[in-house]
Parts: structure tokens; sequence; C-alpha cells
């Protein structure tokens, strides 16, 4: 019965380029021998819809785990702070404080989110089908936060905790204790189709739920989010997830891990992509979270990646880089997702509640932005601050790769700025500064860099104050390009004040900044995430305040959080707040204050 199932796979695979039909059916044909042998049992049994339903589900896992084999993902000792760790279960009191928490700090919870996969890590597969694997941004949720908090007398508690973001498929795969869902992102086009196809009928879902990107506050309530699906509501003084929010059931595709909250009316523009049409849908969310205001398919002739969205007091801002998801390119034998260098790049400006006729569409030079510094309006010029590079870090390397190499090969390609490799300089994925400024009158666009080419840098932060209007500072992590080239993976050593209206000549040597810069330089084989900007309760500057952030100590083997004065960006932190556990390296934070 077995050779059966598998013989009839490996005659399909033998076509080129299979459509997903075709492995549709090859799935369905397998299952009739099993069914044939069945069938030859002379049983007449009543039996409930629940115990077809379950019967069904073993069948087709029986019938997953006889074709697919899960192998752990490869790492490097240098890799060791991406590893997973395990929940604490509660949390833990924190005094082991060097340096002075500041008076003025606000009362609140500094979290951030990032991916911390079930089972040891990630994992891949072999199958008749080929190979699939995860790509470096996936892995489940998990949260770590730190509260501080201050009693009668002004004395400061600190204690720190991390939780799983649970989804969905999170609990499903928690409960069966062993990896399930299927890899479906990277691979051979053949394993992703039949990857998407069982996880689809075992789980209800081609992938797993990840939420493990971003942490968000609307409305007094707080979530945590990721690209492929719907925000989880997060209790944020014990982390335990409470739910999927949906937005009254008025929001039914993915939601971006970075919704940004429109300046003067406080409600929260956000846009969900999708590999199938609509591509692109933008909402706004009512100020007190209750309802969704507006909703508008921008009619996108492609499925973007956009990770990121702005807004100014009249206007929303919408990436349209060559990045892109598409199925019928995987159908074909292609990547699931490709940055496209030679495609079209465009940046739009809408009225806050337009459609996809307001947009007004600027064409730009080609490149891949993932983060937005902020955007604003000057006159007649909406202007936009980014992160831009020449390459996209996501996916990664063509099938057939070693991906640690082709990361490593990267980043030792940018450190020479010399083509020694296989990879050009000028096609790498260095992040530099950048502004668009976008005529609105008579459709001009000004492009330059903000920044040279000697820091590679990315996950911007600014005071949220100033969100959507004109700003003087913005602020980064800086990537170490040497400890980066040798784990295959982007570390980063550093933070970066950028002094957005301090401009050097435009005529300057490549290498040099255009605008001012200083830079937080950390102990050797020291790095960081989820940098956040924390401004200071009443501050008269915009730069009052401090940026707050995770380092991890390489050498100790030591997670630590770090409280830098950002009017004393170079000297050295305010607080270092060593923690009870190794936090693992992740994507975004956000400081949540809390008032009691």
């Amino acid at each position: 019965m077995a050779d059966c199932i598998t013989k009839a796979i490996q005659v399909h695979c033998c076509a080129q380029r299979p459509s997903f039909d075709q492995h549709k059916n090859l799935l369905l044909s397998s299952f009739q021998p099993l069914m044939g042998e069945v069938l030859k049992f002379p049983m007449k049994i009543q039996v409930s819809r629940a115990m077809i339903k379950k019967t069904s589900i073993d069948l087709l896992d029986v019938f997953t785990n006889s074709v697919f084999k899960f192998i752990d993902h490869p790492s490097l000792p240098s890799q060791s702070n991406f590893a997973p760790i395990e929940e604490m279960g509660e949390a833990a009191c924190v005094d082991d404080i060097l340096g002075t928490i500041p008076n003025d700090f606000p009362e609140g919870v500094y979290v951030r989110n990032g991916p911390n996969p079930l089972f040891g890590g990630f994992k891949s597969t072999n199958s008749i089908f080929g190979k699939s694997s995860h790509i470096w941004v996936e892995g489940e949720g998990m949260l770590h936060a730190l509260y501080l908090k201050k009693d009668s007398n002004g004395k400061w508690s600190v204690s720190y905790n991390n939780k799983h973001v649970e989804t969905d498929t999170f609990k499903m795969e928690k409960q069966r204790n062993k990896p399930s869902f299927l890899p479906a992102i990277e691979g051979d086009s053949p394993a992703i189709l039949s990857a998407y196809f069982l996880n689809l009928m075992r789980f209800g879902t081609v992938n797993k739920l990840i939420s493990n990107t971003s942490v968000f506050e609307h409305s007094g309530k707080f979530y945590a989010a990721a690209e492929n699906h719907l925000p989880q509501e997060i209790d944020i003084q014990t982390l335990n997830t409470l739910g999927t929010w949906d937005v009254d059931e008025s929001w039914n595709r993915p939601f971006t891990a970075h919704p940004k909250k429109a300046p003067g009316s406080g409600e929260l523009v956000m846009m969900g992509v999708n590999a199938m049409k609509p591509f692109f849908e933008i909402g706004i969310i009512e100020a007190d979270g209750s309802k969704l205001v507006h909703k508008s398919d921008l009619k996108f002739e492609r499925c973007s990646l956009s990770h990121d969205i702005g807004v100014t007091m009249r206007y929303n801002v919408i990436l349209d880089f060559p990045l892109t998801i598409d199925i019928k390119r995987l159908v074909n034998g292609g990547p699931l997702i490709k940055y496209d260098r030679e495609g079209y790049a465009r940046i739009g400006v809408m009225p806050r509640y337009g459609d996809a006729d307001s947009v007004r569409w600027f064409e730009v030079e080609s490149c891949c932005v993932f983060h937005i510094i902020n955007t604003y309006e000057d006159g007649d010029e909406v202007i936009v601050h980014a992160f831009r590079a020449n390459n996209s870090i996501i996916p990664g390397p063509d099938l057939g790769l070693n991906k640690f190499e082709w990361f490593s090969s990267r980043f030792k390609c940018l450190e020479s700025q010399q083509s020694d490799t296989a990879f050009s300089s000028d096609e790498s994925f260095f992040s530099r500064a950048y502004e668009w400024r976008l005529n609105m009158e008579n459709g001009e666009v000004k492009e330059r860099y903000l920044s040279g080419t000697t820091r590679s840098m990315d996950f911007p932060m600014i005071n949220e104050n100033y969100l959507g209007l004109e700003n003087k500072y913005g602020y980064a992590q800086t990537v170490d390009l040497d400890a980066s080239s040798i784990s295959g993976m982007a570390k980063y050593g550093g933070l970066v004040k950028l002094h957005l209206k301090d401009r050097r000549s435009s005529l300057m040597d490549e290498k040099q900044d255009y605008v001012e810069m200083e830079y937080h330089k950390f102990p050797e084989n020291t790095f960081c995430s989820g940098a956040v900007f924390v401004p200071k309760p009443g501050g008269l500057e915009e730069d009052d305040g401090w940026v707050i952030s995770f380092v991890h100590d390489e050498h100790l083997n030591r997670s630590r959080v770090i409280l830098v004065d950002a009017h004393k960006f170079t000297s050295e932190p305010v607080a270092i707040i060593n923690l009870p556990c190794r936090v693992p390296y992740g994507f975004h934070g956000a400081f949540m204050p809390i008032i009691s």
C-alpha cells in the first residue's frame, strides 16, 4: 500500500514544472490505493462526522510522515544567540543594575518581539517532492519584557519575563509536541506546493501564524503582529495571548507589522498584502479601536512584500517595490519570494480616506526598502525618509546555495567594498538612509542618500510624538560587518543618531555622510536588537529622552538592557540592567508607558 503511494508520487514528480492542480491530483490519487485497502474490510458501522474528520486527519498525518522527513537547520557557533530559549514561566526580579535609571525615566514596559522556533530551532524537510525550508525571519514569536516601576519612595523596581505568542497554530503544534507544519516558503517548487496542500488539509492554513515581528499599542490595548496573519492581543502585564484581533470581524486578511497612528486623529492606519488578489488593501481603524472606518483595494498588479507604511497629516504613503510574492512563479518552478532588481519601484501618496483612483504615484529608482524612518509634508512636497538597499536580504540565496556562506560573502563584500567574490558590492544589501521629496503639484521626484558607505544601518526609531510630522532626529541600529560576515547573519554592533536637519554638501565623497551623525559603539562582541526611543515626560526638545535596547555580550553569553541618553549619545549608557537569562536576537521593540 505504501509502495503504491510512493510510486504514484515518483511518477508524477517526473513531469517538469507541475501545476498546482497536478499536485492536488497527485496527492488525491495517492490516497486511492489506501482507500481501496480500507474498503476491503466488510464493516458496517455508524460513524460520526467528528470520527470521519479525525480519521481523515490521521490518514493525512500518516501520509505526510511517510513522505516528508524533518531535519534540523545547520547552525554555526557564531550564531548561538539566534537559537531559541525556553519560557521562564513567571517574571523574575532584576536587581543587578550598573549605573542609575534616571528619576525622570517613565514607568512602563519595554517589550521586544522576535522568532523563537519550537522544538530546538528551524526545521527543513526532505521529501520525494524535493526540499523545503523556513527562511530566517520565520519562527514562532516570543515576547521579552522588562518592567520598570517606582514605589512610593521613588525607588525603581525592575523585573523581566518572556513568553511565546500563542497563536492558533502555535497551540496546535505545541499540543502535538513535535514538528508538524511543513515549511512552505523556500525550496523546490513541488515540495512547497505539496506542503501548502498538506498544511491546509491538516490545519486549515498553509503556513504557521507566527506573530513574531513587532509589538504595538492602540487605544490602551497591546498587540503582537507579523505580516502573514492578524495581530494577537496581549495582556501586557502577564504576556498572555488573549486572542486574534480582527477589528470586530471587519478585517479578514493579513495585517502589517507596522501600522501607524495618524497625527491629530489618533486613527490607526494599516494595510495587508496577500499572495492572491486583492494584493494590497489599506484600512483605517477608529481611534478607540472599535471599528474599521475605511477600507480600500489599491488594485496592485503584483503582490509586493510591503513591510511598512507612512502617514502625514493628510496622506498615507504607500511603498510598491520589486520584492514580490508570486504563486504563478512558484508553480512554474521559480521562487515564491523574489527581488527583481530590474522591476519597477514607486511610492504612492493618497488622501487619508482615498481609494485606488486617488493615489498619486511617483516612479523612483528601483531599490529595496523595508523600514521607513518618517514621512511628513513640507509645503507642496511629501518627504519620505527610509533605509534603502540595492538588494533584498529576504528571502536569501537561491535553492542549492549554502545560505550562511551566501550571507557571509555578501557582508564580506560590503566590508571590503571590493568585488573579490561572485557578488558585486553594487548588488549588496548595504542599507543607507535615504530621502525622497515628492512634489504633489508638479509630480517631480528628488531623491538622495543621507548617509554614506561607512556604515550599514536599519531598524529605525524616532520620537513617536513626531510621527507623521517634520522631525529633526532619527535613530537606528548599525551593522557590524565583520561579525556579520563571520556568522552569515546580520548583527548590530551599535546605534546611530541622525541629525536630519544638519545637512552637509551633497557633493561630498560617496563614503561621507550627507547629514551629521553620532555613533554609540558597543563593546566588542556585543550586539543589539529591538532598540526604541523613549521620550522624556514633559521634554521640551525632540531628542529629550533615551534609547533603550536589548544587547547580548557573546563573549560572556550575557544579555542586558541598556539606556543611552540621547543628549549624550556617544557616552557610556546611563544604566546597564543585567538580565536573568539569555535573550536571543530578534526584531522590533516598543516602550509602553503604563499609567497606574
